[in-house]
């Protein structure tokens, strides 16, 4: 019997459920964030013009205080320069 296709792409997949817990931890480094801050990764489709199609969006939730960043890139092609970047650049670094 053969197995039903899966699309590793899909949400909820393994693989991206994996690669959006990567994008957690290396924005937890990046930041230096204690454990209890919330960090949260979502793909988003890009309405503005000129943007991509996708574009991953983090959230960093600590003390009555939110960071929100976006990636203009799907979730899987998210690294962890992407994130060192775009966090150096949020905070007046980059």
């Amino acid at each position: 019997m053969s197995r039903p296709f899966v699309n590793p792409l899909a949400r909820g997949t393994p693989a991206v459920i994996s690669h959006a817990r990567a994008i957690k931890k290396w924005t937890r480094e990046a930041l230096a964030l204690p454990d209890d801050a919330v960090v949260s990764v979502n793909e988003l489709a890009c309405h503005v013009p000129g943007c991509p199609p996708k574009e991953t969006v983090v959230l960093v939730m600590q003390g009555g205080r939110t960071i929100q960043v976006s990636v203009h890139k799907a979730l899987h092609d998210v690294t962890r320069d992407d994130i060192a970047l775009t966090f150096g650049a949020a905070s007046g670094e980059g």
